[in-house]
């Protein structure tokens, strides 16, 4: 079906703006798309508390910022934020985080993993992993399940840490949130190629994202960069997968909900037909994000406990 109208109407918003292509900026100028967006999205609901915490890495420290919910945490949410792993800020996923809590009782922990071509290839993957186990290290007293979840590149980092758990005996995880993940380092696929789905992301901006971040491209086919080449998917924690109908990643998500299946592994999957990537991120702004987020809250619910505590 054809892009939804509110899809449509801030498409048209975007390009009165005059702003160039994705593929046509430099990553210092596309990291400044994300701020105008942030001033659109407005303040995210109330919750508990928000701390930044300082997590060390190979080579330095990243930031992970912690939101609490205002009663006891039903569950963990480690949440790797999307933007081609060039962009993106925890500023940017401040209302989605705060929605995220709010929606689902959980704490939520957003991932500031080094950028490219800063920090190029496999430096958002390590880093993702050891903001994993820092978080598991510091939450195992709660006794509550801890997920991982993603949005675009976030979701490729999500998949990966996931792999990385079952092949190195933990973090246990009770579930995997992957929406429109990058699985694969194929850019001339159906979903790549088709015409309708050249929008906020193209197939020219996801060649400009992975040369920045693995520009030897003999590195993307590593399960750390393509998770869907992992020959063995068995074993992995249950997966809610979203893809986008016009979408350039559509193809690679839907194949990897479809080998997580075969594996054996829990798995639903949603194709939100009208949306663009990056709908589910959009939030306040396009009735899209909405729907997706019903959806998430909807299918976590099976793996969280009941809802207990106080209100502090």
């Amino acid at each position: 079906m054809a892009l939804d109208d509110a899809t449509t109407a801030f498409l048209a918003t975007m390009a009165e703006s005059g702003m160039p292509p994705l593929h046509e900026m430099s990553p210092a100028q596309a990291r400044g798309l994300g701020s105008a967006l942030l001033e659109m999205y407005g303040p995210g609901p109330e919750v508990g508390q928000v701390v930044d915490h300082t997590v060390p890495v190979e080579g330095g420290t990243i930031t992970v910022r912690a939101f609490t919910p205002r009663s006891d945490p039903r569950a963990v949410i480690v949440y790797y934020h999307g933007g081609g792993w060039v962009i993106g800020a925890l500023d940017e996923f401040d209302t989605l985080a705060r929605q995220l809590v709010d929606r689902t009782g959980a704490t939520v922990m957003l991932v500031d993993y080094r950028l490219a071509p800063e920090h190029r290839y496999p430096t958002a993957a390590e880093d993702a992993w050891a903001a994993l186990r820092w978080v598991e290290a510091q939450t195992v007293e709660l006794g509550v399940p801890l997920v991982v979840a993603g949005d675009s590149a976030g979701g490729n980092l999500s998949a990966i840490v996931t792999q990385r758990a079952k092949a190195e005996g933990g973090p246990s995880l009770a579930a995997q949130v992957l929406v429109y993940p990058v699985t694969d380092a194929d850019v001339d696929n159906a979903s790549y190629t088709d015409p309708a789905n050249q929008l906020m992301l193209s197939r020219e901006s996801m060649v400009w994202f992975w040369d920045h971040y693995a520009p030897d491209a003999t590195t993307r086919s590593n399960v750390d960069a393509s998770p869907l080449q992992a020959p063995d998917l068995s074993g992995l924690p249950p997966a809610i997968v979203l893809t986008a109908e016009h979408d350039p990643l559509r193809d690679e998500g839907e194949a990897y909900a479809e080998k997580l299946r075969a594996a054996g592994v829990p798995t639903v999957h949603r194709r939100f037909d009208g949306q663009m990537h990056g709908f589910f991120t959009m939030v306040t702004l396009l009735p899209g994000a909405a729907a997706g987020m019903d959806y998430v809250v909807e299918q976590l619910e099976q793996y969280l406990p009941a809802r207990t505590g106080a209100a502090v």
